[in-house]
C-alpha cells in the first residue's frame, strides 16, 4: 500500500496522471512545466491572443461583423483563418467590400477562409451538434487554428436561455483543448439602452456564458455621430485590461479606397464621454487629437 502511494505521489510531482477524465499533477510541477513555454501571442490589438476563447458582443446593426472581419483580415496575414459567416450572403460580403466609385474590391490574403452554410443541408440528431462537427472538420482540412464564429445567435438558436448557451460553449471549449485553437465567438446583447454604459448582463446568456470566455470586449455607439463606435473590454483573464472605460477605443466606420469597410482608430476616450449628446465638433476634434 505505501508502495503505491509513492507512486501514485511521484506520479503526479513528475509526469502527471490521469484519473478518469481529469489530468492530475502537484501545482509545482505544472509551474515547472510550463514555464519555458512561450507567452501566447497577441493576435489583435491586446484584445485576443493565442489559445484563448474570445466573445465579441454588441447591440444590432453596430458593426459587430465588420469589425469581427477586419480582425480576422488582420490575423489571416501571418495565419490561417476560418471565418464561419452565418449573417450574409455572398453578395452581401462582395458588397460590403468593394469601391463602386473607383471600381475596386478588396483583395484579401489567400490564408483567409470564409465559410457560410450550405443550403438545404440536411443533419441528423442535433443542429448544433453537426454544426461544431463540421466547423471542426472544416478547420482540421484547412489547417486553421483561428476560428471566428458569426454568430452564436444562428448556430445556437436557443442562445439566450443560460442552460442551452452552456452546452453550446463547452462543445466548443473541447475543441479549443483537443486542438489548441483560437476562438472568437460573435454574440448579441438583448435590447438595452444605448445611452446606459455597456456592462456584463448585457450579454445574452450571460449568467452562464460570461464565465467561459477568457476574454470579452464589446462595441457601443457614440451617439454624437452615427459613425462613430467605441470599443469596451468587459473581461479579461490573462491579458491587461488596456481598453476599460476610461480608455475606451473609438473608431470611425469607413471605407478605404481599395473598398475594404472597417473601423478606423481615431483615438480613445472615456466612455460616458460617448454616451453623450454633445456638440459632436469639439469632442470629435479632442478625440482626433
Amino acid at each position: 500500500m505505501e508502495t503505491d502511494r509513492e507512486y501514485i505521489e511521484s506520479q503526479v510531482q513528475s509526469n502527471g496522471m490521469q484519473i478518469g477524465m481529469l489530468n492530475i499533477m502537484s501545482a509545482n510541477a505544472v509551474v515547472e512545466k510550463v514555464k519555458q513555454t512561450p507567452v501566447p501571442n497577441d493576435l489583435y490589438n491586446g484584445l485576443w491572443h493565442e489559445g484563448e476563447v474570445a466573445c465579441l458582443f454588441a447591440d444590432s446593426n453596430l458593426g459587430k461583423s465588420i469589425l469581427a472581419v477586419q480582425m480576422a483580415e488582420e490575423i489571416s496575414r501571418n495565419r490561417r483563418v476560418l471565418y464561419v459567416d452565418c449573417e450574409l450572403s455572398d453578395k452581401q460580403f462582395q458588397m460590403r467590400y468593394y469601391s463602386e466609385e473607383r471600381d475596386v474590391t478588396h483583395k484579401f490574403p489567400d490564408s483567409l477562409y470564409r465559410a457560410t452554410i450550405a443550403p438545404g443541408g440536411t443533419v441528423s440528431g442535433s443542429y448544433e451538434d453537426a454544426i461544431i462537427s463540421h466547423i471542426e472538420k472544416a478547420a482540421n482540412t484547412l489547417d486553421a487554428k483561428i476560428i471566428i464564429v458569426d454568430n452564436l445567435t444562428y448556430l445556437c438558436n436557443t442562445s439566450e436561455k443560460g442552460d442551452a448557451a452552456g452546452n453550446f460553449m463547452m462543445k466548443l471549449m473541447t475543441l479549443k483543448m483537443k486542438y489548441g485553437w483560437s476562438l472568437l465567438i460573435i454574440a448579441h446583447t438583448p435590447k438595452r439602452d444605448t445611452r446606459a454604459a455597456i456592462t456584463p448582463n448585457d450579454l445574452a446568456g450571460s449568467k452562464k456564458l460570461f464565465n467561459f470566455f477568457d476574454t470579452i470586449f464589446a462595441i457601443g455607439k457614440c451617439r454624437y455621430d452615427e459613425n462613430f463606435r467605441y470599443i469596451l473590454q468587459v473581461k479579461v483573464r490573462a491579458g491587461e485590461f488596456l481598453y476599460p472605460e476610461d480608455n475606451v477605443v473609438v473608431c470611425e466606420i469607413s471605407k478605404d479606397e481599395d473598398g475594404f469597410l472597417k473601423f478606423a482608430h481615431r483615438g480613445f476616450g472615456s466612455e460616458s464621454d460617448q454616451l453623450q449628446d454633445a456638440d459632436n465638433t469639439e469632442l470629435i476634434t479632442n478625440i482626433c487629437m
